[in-house]
């Protein structure tokens, strides 16, 4: 079979499946069982599939259509323009988590040329997505990835040193601020924040992913509330507080910042369609 008739029929799969963006994902199933990149495989499409590799191809397809996530079948996932190593014990990074990578460099760009070099408290990092991101574009920041899952504190490290910032990435276990031992200039997390009712309607690839990682309790808030409440000690004068929330969860989460955090600028931001997705608290500076 010729790669052109492997690709349209892994996309009719796919479709009657009703896997959305069909085409674009038996795309990427193909190449990684071929081991090639987009380039090569738009010159190869009249050329016939290796036997074995096309078996592969099948076999991730069924797997596919069986609710198992893209990412998890292909062990990456692009993030901020970055090539993330990702494993069933990690969430997938997400495009609206990037809205937190910028925020962060717009802080600090912000900051005065005699700054001292930022800190950073990645809380529950998983991947290492936004650790890795932000060390890319801040190479003299000090980050600090933590997280309770040593499994997911394994693959961030492998992420930090892929990309050759495992030198001021430091991963550590510890649950919320335990595995800090001072304050930081930002404190930025992707929490859980997904409730006990919002959970039994999730797409059968999310629920692949670690409960852990997504779940927060009744009402969606059981590490948010901690996080925010927690978080005033382990920040600088002048520190940026960044949380990821459930857009449904906005005023609950701004309440909460704002009676935290009274002489604080509190504010949300949307993300690339133009939903509330994250909540900053900026504290004032010295």
């Amino acid at each position: 079979m010729k790669l052109r008739d492997a690709w349209a029929s892994g996309r009719r799969h796919l479709e009657r499946a009703n896997i959305p963006d069909a085409g674009l994902e038996a795309q990427v199933l193909l190449r990684a069982a071929l081991g090639i990149d987009q380039t090569a495989f738009f010159t190869c499409l009249n050329e016939e599939a290796p036997t074995d590799r096309a078996d592969a191809f099948e076999q991730t397809l069924q797997r596919r259509i069986q609710g198992e996530p893209l990412a998890y079948l292909t062990g990456h996932r692009e993030f901020y323009g970055l090539d993330i190593m990702v494993t069933e014990d990690v969430l997938i990074p997400r495009q609206e988590t990037e809205l937190l990578v910028e925020t962060i460099l717009q802080f600090a760009r912000g900051r005065a040329p005699s700054a001292s070099p930022l800190t950073v408290a990645d809380i529950g990092t998983g991947s290492g997505a936004i650790s890795i991101a932000i060390g890319y574009h801040l190479p003299d920041a000090t980050i600090f990835a933590t997280d309770i899952s040593p499994a997911a504190l394994r693959v961030a490290a492998a992420n930090a040193r892929a990309h050759g910032l495992d030198d001021h990435i430091h991963t550590r276990y510890g649950h919320l601020f335990d595995a800090l031992d001072g304050a930081v200039d930002i404190i930025v997390s992707n929490p859980p924040y997904l409730s006990d009712d919002e959970m039994a309607y999730l797409p059968p690839d999310v629920r692949r992913e670690p409960s852990i990682a997504i779940h927060a309790g009744v009402d969606g808030m059981d590490i948010l509330r901690p996080l925010i409440e927690g978080a005033m000690p382990h920040l600088n004068p002048g520190g940026l507080l960044i949380v990821e929330i459930d857009p449904r969860r906005l005023d609950a989460v701004l309440d909460l910042a704002r009676r935290t955090f009274p002489h604080a600028d509190v504010r949300s931001t949307t993300d690339y369609v133009g939903l509330p997705r994250a909540v900053t608290v900026a504290l004032p500076r010295p």
